[in-house]
């Protein structure tokens, strides 16, 4: 018999609306399960079950009241999601993944959070981060770490690694999380999960996490394309005081529709080797990508190989930039010492670099998003989609990232291992991880596809068609 968190997202907001499921009841499943798994996933940080119980019963409410009025109620009211733990929720703990923050309470809501309030979902608890959202695993001196649940011993990757690990592992039916050089897409490749990265400024990042670089946004993780493009939609949307503004779908359409559409025929590029050297790809990653082409081949799309020349400077220009906003944290100076060597070390780093350096780091940006722009997706005869691995490796274990005695080893390898994933914050493109490949071992292997700026829905559409073709939300890991 099916249990509640076999259903998507979609599905029980269903039967919210009809009544025949219950957000009481669906929230107490979900707080059961993290009381059981959470220990073994490490998938939240902080849990609420006084907020959430408190909102299911008003989310109760107010569905019955919708059914005796005939009205209509949002397409995720009842449903729990649970928010990273880099993002403010007034009145609840936010770590930041810190020990120096072990004990913080902000007093005001980020944009997102009101937003999913006001969308009527639950708030489960904050997801695991490590320190600051800085390295792609999520490990940190608050919480056990972040496994993925397809193999115990393996990391669920970062930073929104928590709420991976809580949805692939039916802690939650769909999460927030956000992504800074990759931060939704590599937990989504290495938790068999779909994820997206939207459009720069699709998603309000105020007004209190403003990021001046314009890496990072917040995001959707789901089991199925149609889950996460509904939670898209949730959180989209401009707020006062944004700097950026993505362009908005026309009156009336929605990003779950698209899931629900043909993307047309579309000329797809794909990438293996990456352009700057001493990364390895894993021939597991090689092989999912070329296996994603011709399916995509398949389908009707015109697929086609692409290279881009060899260049360091990006990956120089990234490395200075991320430090820079890693020493932007407001640490106060007598908590500096509980910070772990990794965050030390860029945050040092960042001090150090000259703002004429940083403006050029910058201008490299977007110089690089112009390159895209101009050279491999133009409207005019250019690729309309990029294929490329999310990750260089299949799902590597619990700490074999994190140096503590060598962290400028550690960011190196931290690199090597997610060549493909910053590309996409710098430029300010969508990007998603898509779960069509889990290896001989039975570890989930994503493939990424990138997309022209504003152009979420195509990637959704396109996502959804490879899901019907080759559907992966049946595979369920041994804990489920």
């Amino acid at each position: 018999m099916a249990e509640l968190h076999d259903l998507t997202a979609l599905e029980q907001a269903a039967g919210v609306r009809t009544g025949e499921l219950s957000p009481v009841e669906i929230t107490e499943h979900y707080l059961a399960r993290a009381e059981d798994l959470d220990s073994t996933l490490g998938a939240y940080l902080t849990r609420t079950p006084d907020v959430a119980r408190k909102q299911a019963a008003a989310a109760e409410d107010e569905a019955a009241a919708a059914r005796r009025e005939g009205r209509e109620l949002p397409p995720l009211h009842g449903v729990p999601v649970p928010v990273k733990d880099l993002t403010q929720v007034a009145g609840v703990r936010c770590t930041m993944g810190s020990r120096a923050f072990a004990d913080y309470v902000p007093e005001r809501d980020d944009h997102v959070a009101t937003k999913l309030r006001g969308a009527g979902t639950i708030l489960l608890g904050k997801t695991n981060t490590p320190e600051f959202g800085l390295p792609c695993y999520t490990e940190n001196l608050l919480a056990p770490p972040a496994r993925t649940p397809w193999d115990l011993e393996r990391m669920a990757g970062g930073s929104s690694g928590g709420a991976a690990a809580a949805v692939a592992g039916g802690l939650a039916p769909v999460a927030h999380g956000s992504d800074g050089g990759g931060s939704i897409r590599i937990p989504a490749s290495l938790c068999g999960l779909y994820g997206i990265k939207p459009s720069r400024g699709l998603i309000s990042p105020g007004p209190l996490q403003h990021d001046v670089s314009g890496l990072a946004t917040a995001g959707p993780l789901a089991r199925t394309v149609a889950d996460a493009a509904t939670l898209l939609d949730a959180m989209a949307g401009p707020m006062p005081g944004d700097p950026y503004a993505a362009p908005a779908l026309p009156p009336g359409e929605t990003y779950a529709a698209h899931a629900r559409r043909d993307p047309g025929r579309l000329r797809v590029g794909f990438l293996i080797d990456v352009p700057f050297p001493g990364v390895e790809v894993h021939p597991d990653c090689r092989a999912a990508v070329m296996e994603t082409a011709a399916l995509l081949s398949d389908l009707g799309h015109d697929v086609d190989g692409l290279s881009l020349p060899t260049d360091d400077s990006y990956r120089l220009a990234f490395t200075r930039v991320w430090s820079v906003i890693a020493a932007n944290r407001p640490v106060p100076p007598e908590r500096e010492a509980e910070l772990l060597p990794l965050t030390r070390y860029l945050r040092g780093r960042g001090a150090e670099i000259p703002g004429v350096d940083y403006a050029r780091a910058l201008y490299a940006f977007r110089m690089l998003g112009q390159l895209i722009a101009d050279g491999v997706m133009p409207r005019e005869g250019g690729f309309d989609v990029v294929l490329t691995p999310t990750v260089a490796t299949p799902p590597p274990r619990v700490g074999a990232l994190r140096n503590d005695a060598d962290p400028q080893a550690e960011f190196a390898a931290v690199g090597a291992f997610t060549p493909y994933t910053p590309l996409y914050n710098a430029t300010g493109q969508p990007a998603v991880s898509v779960p069509l490949h889990w290896n001989a071992a039975g570890l989930p292997i994503g493939v990424m596809l990138g997309g022209r700026y504003g152009e979420d829905a195509t990637l959704i559409a396109l996502s959804a068609q490879l899901e019907r073709a080759r559907p992966w939300a049946h595979r369920k890991p041994e804990v489920w």
